[in-house]
C-alpha cells in the first residue's frame, strides 16, 4: 500500500470521530511542514487536530497499524528541524488540547494539556501570585517545551524543563497511555520515566499532559543593562557573578552585531558594544543587594552606561527587544538565510569559547551575531549566508562544524536547548559515544515500528 493509500485509509477510518479535524489539504500540510530552522520545508501527508488524550490514542493506534509516521506538533518554533515530516506521515497538532486542568496553589504546581502555551499559563496564573518561569522566547507550548527540554532566559535561576517537569501523560507508539510519575516532589519509585520523555523530541511517544512546578512572584523585579569594552570582559563578569553565588534571575549577552540589529529593528538606542541584560528577583532589600554586588563586579571589568528598568512596562520593552533578536538579525541581513545554532560549555570555559568563535566568524567574512544565556554557559550564533552564494553557504556550514567541535573539545554539548532534531545528529555520537546505542535500544523497545518522529535525534 502506498503512503497516499495509507493516508486515505486513515482519514476514512478517523473521519467519524475527527470530522474536518483531520485533513490532507495542501495548505494545511505546508503550514505544518515548516519551522524556524534553516532546513527546507518538509510537509506531512496529513494533519490531525485531536482534542483529547483518547483521540490521540485512537490516531496513534491507527497509524501504528497502517505503519504511518507520526510527528507531534506544538506551534512550530523549533530550530533544528524537530517537527519536519522527513518521511511523510501525519502531523499531530496539539493546539486544541489547550486546557489548564488543575492549579495546585498550595503545592506550587499545575497540570495542563500539552497545547497550553507558556503565555496562556502565566495569564491564567496572574491572580494567584504564582508564575511559570521557563521562557524560551517564543510562545511555545508546554508539550513542545518538554519534548525539546527547553530553557531560556530564566534558566540560570529557575532551571530548565528538565528540573521543572514533575510528571507527564504520554501516549506510546502502540496507543497505550502512561503517567510517568505522581505529583510528589521526590520519588524513588522505579525508573525515572519523566526524564526519559523530557527531551525525547517526540521520538518515543506523544506528550498529552504536563505537570510543572510553579514559583511565587518575587516582591521585587528589576532589570538592567550595561555595556563592556569587549565580549571577553562581559563574559568574565558573568563568570564571577555565578561563582560568587549572586542569584541573578536572567543574565543575557548581546555582541555588537546583535545590538546594532536590535537598534535598527526595535528602534532602541543601546550603545553598540557588547551588552549584558540582567534581571534580579527577590525582596526589595535582597534585589538591591544583588544589584550592588553585580555593579561592583561589572565595574571591575570596565562596564559603563548602567541603565535600570524598574517599571513593568520598561522591563517588558527591554526583554522584548532581546526576544526579537532573531527577527532583528533577519531584517539586518536581507537576502540571507539565518542558521541559528547553539552550544553550551562549562561556565569556566565560556569566555574562551565565545572569543575563539568571534575570531572564527571574523575570518569567514560572514555576518554571525552572538546572543546567549551566558549565566549557564549557553550561547547562540545566528549565521547569515547569502542564499545565492554557494561558497558562503559552504563557509557557514564549516563555521557551524567548528563551533560545535570547539564546544565539545571544552567538555561542552552540541546543543544547550534547541535539541538534536535533524541538525545535530552527526554530533551526538561524538558527544555521547556508546550511550547513543543505548538510546537506540530504548527507541527500538518502545517504538519497534519506528513511527514516532522518524529521522530525528539519530537515524
Amino acid at each position: 500500500m502506498s503512503m497516499q493509500q495509507k493516508i486515505e485509509a486513515l482519514i476514512e477510518e478517523l473521519q467519524p470521530a475527527f470530522g474536518d479535524r483531520i485533513s490532507s489539504a495542501a495548505g494545511i500540510c505546508q503550514q505544518h511542514g515548516e519551522d524556524i530552522s534553516h532546513f527546507p520545508a518538509t510537509p506531512p501527508d496529513a494533519v490531525a487536530f485531536p482534542e483529547s488524550t483518547e483521540e490521540v490514542q485512537q490516531l496513534v493506534r491507527a497509524c501504528s497499524r497502517l505503519e504511518i509516521p507520526v510527528i507531534p506538533f506544538g506551534v512550530g518554533t523549533s530550530l533544528e528541524g524537530n517537527i519536519l515530516a522527513v518521511n511523510g506521515g501525519v502531523s499531530v497538532d496539539l493546539s486544541r488540547m489547550n486546557r489548564i486542568l488543575q492549579v495546585n496553589e498550595q503545592d506550587l504546581d499545575v497540570t495542563v494539556q500539552a497545547g497550553v502555551t507558556r503565555v496562556q499559563l502565566n495569564q491564567h496564573l496572574r491572580d494567584t501570585g504564582l508564575f511559570f518561569p521557563i521562557d524560551p522566547g517564543a510562545d511555545a507550548t508546554l508539550g513542545g517545551m518538554a519534548s525539546t527540554r527547553a530553557s531560556g532566559t530564566n534558566a540560570v535561576r529557575y532551571g530548565t524543563m528538565k528540573e521543572n517537569v514533575l510528571s507527564l501523560e504520554v501516549v506510546l507508539p502502540d496507543g497505550r497511555c502512561i503517567t510517568t510519575s505522581r505529583r510528589a516532589r521526590k520519588s524513588s519509585a522505579g525508573y525515572d520515566l519523566t526524564r526519559l520523555f523530557v527531551g525525547s523530541e517526540g521520538t518515543l511517544g506523544i506528550i498529552t499532559e504536563v505537570t510543572v512546578r510553579l514559583y511565587g512572584l518575587p516582591e521585587e523585579m528589576s532589570s538592567a543593562w550595561c555595556v563592556f569594552p569587549s565580549v571577553e570582559e562581559a563574559v568574565n563578569a558573568v563568570i564571577e557573578t555565578i561563582q560568587f553565588g549572586i542569584p541573578v534571575a536572567r543574565i543575557e549577552l548581546m555582541d555588537e552585531a546583535t545590538v546594532r540589529a536590535i537598534n535598527a529593528y526595535s528602534k532602541t538606542d543601546f550603545q553598540e558594544q557588547p551588552t549584558l541584560i540582567l534581571e534580579f528577583h527577590g525582596s526589595e532589600v535582597g534585589a538591591r543587594d544583588q544589584v550592588e554586588q553585580f555593579s561592583d563586579i561589572a565595574g571591575a571589568h570596565g562596564a559603563e552606561d548602567f541603565q535600570w528598568a524598574l517599571r513593568p512596562e520598561d522591563r517588558s520593552r527591554l526583554w522584548q527587544a532581546r526576544h526579537d533578536a532573531a527577527h532583528a538579525v533577519a531584517a539586518f541581513a536581507p537576502g540571507t538565510s539565518q542558521w541559528w545554532t547553539d552550544v553550551c560549555v562549562p561556565i569556566s570555559r565560556l569566555a574562551e569559547c565565545i572569543t575563539a568563535t568571534q575570531e572564527d566568524i571574523a575570518s569567514t567574512g560572514l555576518v554571525a551575531p552572538i546572543v546567549g544565556h551566558v549565566g549557564d554557559g549557553n550561547f547562540h550564533v545566528g549565521i547569515c549566508a547569502p542564499e545565492d552564494d554557494p561558497s558562503l553557504q559552504q563557509a557557514a556550514d564549516e563555521l557551524h562544524q567548528r563551533l560545535v567541535e570547539r564546544a565539545l573539545a571544552m567538555d561542552g554539548t552540541c546543543t544547550g536547548e534547541h535539541g538534536i532534531g535533524l541538525g545535530k545528529k552527526e554530533f551526538l555520537k561524538t558527544e555521547l559515544g556508546d550511550a547513543v546505542d543505548v538510546m537506540r535500544l530504548i527507541k527500538q523497545a518502545l517504538d519497534p515500528g519506528r513511527i514516532m518522529n522518524p529521522g530525528k535525534v539519530f537515524d
